[in-house]
């Protein structure tokens, strides 16, 4: 190709694909992911052995960890990232589960194993599970604890992970134990086990785009510091309480024998695991704290189960904390029990005191009291354990509560191929990539690419048709070199 003809291709390729490439690539960019779930039954033969007679242990729940179905664990408030172009995916999740059981005579336990803050990465075709494990190794009874372990592989079934929706929902992913999984699980199970299958939804934020500062305007009078507004004599700027009631209550309550509901009012919050009663008021001094807070959880099923829990109250004084609530309730069974300010349950609260304005007691466990009892129609005896309690009150404004799980949206079914792309979703079996490019690829890169590609190739053939028009002969003699 003459020096001419190279040079005019040259400066347009340049200039289609300076035009192409900030657009394609700003598509590249990985995406904040923030809030969602991930469902797990961890192994269900292990759970119904731990809680089974041989061992006849338990399972306890940490972090906002909760339970879904009937053996399923609740990871909440997923965080990390996504990129739409490569399918690229990580996100970790809150929460634990600690599994005890074959008990000893000192009080100790032969089986005690927790396992924490699942995180799954996705790069290709290939999807691992990393977990928080803390061990006792069966038979020498050695505790190890290491962070992030490659606990599963994870079965993608061919799904096409790539796309630019605001979620990305997994449904029952097949997963199999590794190698380093089984030594982390204190030798119960080898390598290459099926676990239970693994289900994710997160919310994907959309992707930044470049803000305009504004020039600050110097201001004529000092403004007031937030830090010190709602901070005098120990007054309390806000505050929530977090609880769950009990978990096997909430289990009963939507299981198949109350086959109910519970409905939240007033402004309470839904954590999964547990109910966040929030703008607190009240003070907190030297240790002792007393506070009043929103919201209302209704309990409704078969049978005329209907308990509502209303006007929840928090107290500490010297270390004991109790947690009261009006009550309104009957589990139809001629047990109707209403009352004020009630105490429920009372919980440890030792040492309380304020840090950077925020005064918390965090997963105080928690027993259940004589007039709790007439609460619950007599379900339980007084000193059940309840499910833990925390309080956290701001006595600046400035201070922040700890955040609530989060859950994200509730994932929904893609309808079209297209919404699988932007929206990926997969079964425990494959699923065909409906998007119609040969490597299942909706990415707006690629796509871009290829455009360019194409329009550089028809600029390149209109030059070299019109420099054959002006001079046959060189062309020709051109065509011959290259033969």
């Amino acid at each position: 190709m003459p020096a001419r003809l190279k040079a005019l291709v040259t400066v347009l390729c340049a200039a289609i694909l300076g035009a192409l490439l900030p657009t394609a690539l700003a598509h590249a960019e990985s995406r904040t992911v923030q809030g969602g779930r991930l469902d797990w039954g961890i192994k269900s033969s292990f759970q119904s052995y731990v809680t089974g007679p041989i061992a006849n242990g338990s399972y306890s729940l940490t972090g906002g960890a909760a339970t879904v179905g009937s053996s399923q664990f609740r990871f909440p408030s997923a965080t990390g990232s996504y990129d739409g172009s490569t399918g690229a995916f990580r996100s970790s999740f809150a929460g634990g589960v600690h599994f005890v059981g074959h008990k000893k005579t000192d009080g100790s336990y032969e089986l005690d194993l927790a396992l924490s803050r699942p995180t799954v990465r996705i790069a290709g075709s290939t999807g691992t599970l990393y977990l928080d494990i803390t061990s006792k190794a069966k038979g020498t009874g050695t505790v190890t604890t290491s962070s992030q372990v490659p606990f599963a592989s994870l079965s993608l079934g061919g799904v096409n992970m790539k796309g630019g929706g605001n979620a990305v929902v997994l449904n029952n992913l097949p997963a199999t134990l590794t190698a380093q999984g089984a030594k982390s699980f204190a030798g119960y199970y080898t390598a290459g086990t099926a676990l239970d299958p693994v289900s994710l939804s997160a919310d994907v934020k959309a992707a930044a785009t470049a803000r305009k500062t504004a020039t600050p305007t110097p201001s004529s009078t000092p403004t007031k510091s937030a830090a010190n507004k709602g901070a005098s004599a120990g007054t309390i700027a806000d505050g929530a309480v977090d609880w769950g009631v009990r978990r096997t209550f909430r289990e009963y309550v939507t299981g198949d024998i109350a086959k109910g509901k519970w409905t939240l009012s007033a402004g309470a919050e839904d954590g999964g695991a547990l109910f966040r009663f929030p703008g607190g008021e009240g003070t907190y001094k030297n240790g002792e704290l007393t506070a009043s807070f929103k919201g209302a959880v209704r309990f409704t099923g078969a049978e005329g189960l209907d308990l509502k829990l209303s006007g929840v109250r928090a107290s500490v004084e010297d270390g004991k904390g109790t947690l009261y609530a009006d009550v309104t309730g009957t589990d139809g069974a001629d047990a109707d029990f209403t009352g004020k300010k009630v105490p429920l349950v009372t919980f440890t609260a030792k040492g309380l005191k304020a840090t950077k304005g925020l005064v918390k007691v965090t997963e105080a466990p928690a027993k259940l009291t004589a007039q709790g009892v007439k609460a619950f129609g007599g379900m339980y005896p007084a000193g059940t354990a309840m499910d833990p309690v925390s309080v956290a009150v701001a006595l600046t404004d400035d201070a922040k509560l700890p955040a609530l799980p989060d859950l994200g949206t509730t994932p929904t079914a893609s309808e079209t191929p297209e919404e699988q792309s932007a929206h990926p979703s997969v079964s425990a079996e494959p699923v065909a990539d409906n998007s119609g490019g040969g490597n299942g690829s909706s990415a707006a890169l690629p796509i871009g690419l290829a455009a360019g590609a194409v329009l550089v190739a028809a600029a390149v053939s209109v030059l070299i048709v019109r420099r054959r028009r002006s001079t046959p002969a060189a062309a020709e003699a051109t065509a011959s070199e290259a033969d």
